[in-house]
């Protein structure tokens, strides 16, 4: 029942917003994504100056000038792919193990990630996941998944007023988790797939060797079972880390490959 709301909710949006394909780059998907790069461009800047604002920014010499010479280089060849985007490469000074690309190239840095990406290679594959959501519009992608969803639930409200209100009730709460579960979920862990394919690519073309992220993986999931998260796969945003380390292991002749053709 939770599948089959979410379906029908989600059928009944569909024909209201109609197309807004895209296609990314690298993997070849196609998304649904209503907002333009402008729009998505305006969103990225405006959260970036707000974040600069609130969250002190690192004072490290060291730290800055090794985030802003491997993020040049990965850049550099995402530009083929996002030749608007207005790079931007900032480290904040926070215990956060994490990084993120805001769309338009605003890029964030957390001091406590730099232990764990240990050296240069280990900071592009970080670098380049973060940069490949921007580049693939994973946001917008996002925002727009959202929107439908609102309104695939809006209608499937509507379509339920001559129901009995208790099985609108339930109906509605089996798409909200429907869609969240089936929909929302699943699609978060493929977004993140998705920029780790395309980050590698990217790293080994901006000339890092893509092996590296497989080890660099290796030691987050060492971080991550210290911090003893024993979520399951199917309720979290991001695939478990064991199952990166093998998409990756697979990507690897893919990437040795982009990044021979590009020298």
């Amino acid at each position: 029942m939770l599948k089959r709301a979410a379906v029908v909710g989600l059928a009944l949006a569909a024909l209201v917003w109609g197309p807004g394909c895209n296609t990314v780059p690298v993997t070849g998907r196609q998304q649904f994504n209503i907002l333009s790069e402008g729009e998505e461009m305006q969103l990225g800047l405006t959260s970036f100056d707000e974040m600069k604002k609130q969250v002190p920014i690192s004072t490290d010499a060291a730290a800055n000038a090794l985030v802003q010479r491997v993020g040049k280089r990965i850049a550099a060849v995402a530009n083929n792919d996002m030749p608007n985007a207005q790079w931007e490469f900032v480290v904040f000074a926070s215990k956060e193990a994490n990084a993120f690309c805001l769309p338009g190239g605003k890029v964030g840095v957390y001091t406590g990630i730099l232990p764990i990406t240990k050296d240069e290679a280990g900071l592009a594959t970080v670098l380049g996941h973060e940069i490949a959501h921007a580049v693939a519009r994973h946001g917008g992608e996002r925002m727009s998944e959202a929107m439908l969803l609102q309104t695939g639930g809006s209608l499937l409200g509507l379509g339920l007023q001559a129901t009995d209100p208790r099985w609108q009730a339930v109906a509605q709460l089996a798409y909200g988790v429907g869609s969240q579960v089936g929909v929302q979920l699943p699609h978060s862990r493929k977004q993140e797939s998705e920029a780790d394919h395309i980050g590698l690519i990217y790293m080994a073309q901006a000339g890092y060797p893509p092996e590296a992220a497989v080890e660099f993986w290796k030691r987050f999931s060492a971080f991550n079972q210290q911090q003893g998260d024993n979520t399951p796969e199917f309720l979290r945003t991001h695939p478990l880390d064991e199952t990166r380390i093998k998409q990756l292991e697979a990507w690897l002749p893919e990437a040795r490959q982009r990044a021979t053709q590009v020298r």
